[in-house]
């Protein structure tokens, strides 16, 4: 099916919510990745999240170009054309994306979408991650609400982070000194800023313990409680229909027993990097290793066209990065969930 509307994904959200699974987003910086998610998620039966993040956009741009915005756009063009020969349902969205770069990424792809409806098309990306975890909630909060005020208008939906997501991604560090917990309080504050945008749909990146990076299961020390708690609250303050959907950032190294627990307190949305990061390099790897006097002319020879050719090693990044996302839709329960059935056009 074509790239989810703003009313497809909505009918995501909710249902991912109140059937207790979770769709998985991936962080993807070439057609190559880009096809592997659809793959993955097709073989899976299930809709799911293609995202880029300022990193990801500026490499698919190109080393000389590095324009995040540009790059970004890109990958969008790409899904688009070809998501409708896959069964299933996506939507695209761009990651962590901190005040001092909103110009230079969120903004245009803003007014890009604006450009396009205004044309009769169908918008460029469903939804946007504002971080502005690094800023004090109020002031994180004041940029919030412009943007969704902004997003609203054009059918987009805003994704927000209250807390800080630990360790490094994109060159972005946390602090040790960062909130690595969100509180009920916090939360209370989101509900009470953001619902005032009446009808407007956004996605909160609450923290439990969070943190981006490679981590051996056990390591991270995370608190999906956290969640139960941040959502009783807000709840109990504004009535069942504040109830959050919530992304799960920083998921590597988590248990399954920690992954299932927080989708049971409503996260609804899983980031997925690092892993599927590895899943496509570990191929390319094999591959050189075990061919390298036909990927390099040794001593004067020739080599192997055929070992050298990218396309043959990229093939098989594409297959083992699929399977890699068949794993994440497993673990979020989401096999067989997506709406591109019978009677759900």
């Amino acid at each position: 099916m074509p790239v989810a509307d703003y009313s497809t994904y909505c009918r995501m959200i909710d249902r991912a919510l109140s059937g207790h699974f979770a769709y998985p987003a991936f962080n993807v910086t070439s057609m190559a990745t880009a096809s592997a998610v659809l793959r993955g998620l097709a073989e899976s039966k299930s809709d799911g999240i293609i995202q880029v993040s300022t990193g990801g956009g500026a490499f698919a741009a190109g080393s000389m170009v590095k324009d995040m915005a540009l790059g970004a756009m890109a990958i969008a063009d790409y899904v688009h054309r070809v998501a409708d020969r896959y069964p299933v349902y996506v939507a695209l969205h761009t990651d962590h994306c901190q005040a001092d770069k909103l110009s230079q990424f969120v903004i245009p792809l803003i007014e890009e979408t604006e450009r396009r409806r205004a044309s009769g098309l169908p918008n460029l990306f469903n939804s946007h991650m504002f971080d502005g975890s690094a800023l004090p909630l109020k002031d994180n909060l004041d940029i919030a609400v412009k943007l969704l005020e902004r997003c609203h208008s054009s059918e987009i939906i805003l994704e927000i982070e209250a807390g800080v997501v630990g360790g490094e991604e994109d060159g972005v560090k946390a602090q040790a000194s960062a909130k690595l917990y969100t509180t009920p309080e916090d939360t209370l504050e989101v509900a009470r800023r953001l619902n005032a945008v009446r009808g407007a749909r956004y996605l909160l990146a609450a923290t439990f313990g969070n943190v981006h990076g490679v981590y051996k299961p056990g390591q991270v020390k995370l608190k999906p409680s956290i969640l139960k708690d941040c959502q009783d609250a807000v709840v109990k303050a504004y009535g069942e229909t504040a109830r959050f959907a919530l992304v799960f950032h920083g998921g590597s190294g988590s248990t399954p027993a920690e992954i299932s627990e927080a989708v049971d307190y409503g996260v609804v949305k899983m980031n997925i990097d690092t892993d599927t990061q590895y899943a496509f390099t570990r191929p390319i790897a094999d591959h050189m290793l075990k061919n390298y006097d036909g990927v390099l002319k040794v001593d004067g020879e020739v080599g192997s066209k055929k070992a050298y050719d990218p396309r043959t090693y990229l093939s098989a990044a594409e297959k083992a990065m699929a399977e890699r996302v068949k794993q994440a839709v497993k673990d979020l329960r989401g096999e067989g969930t997506s709406l591109f059935k019978a009677g759900c056009p």
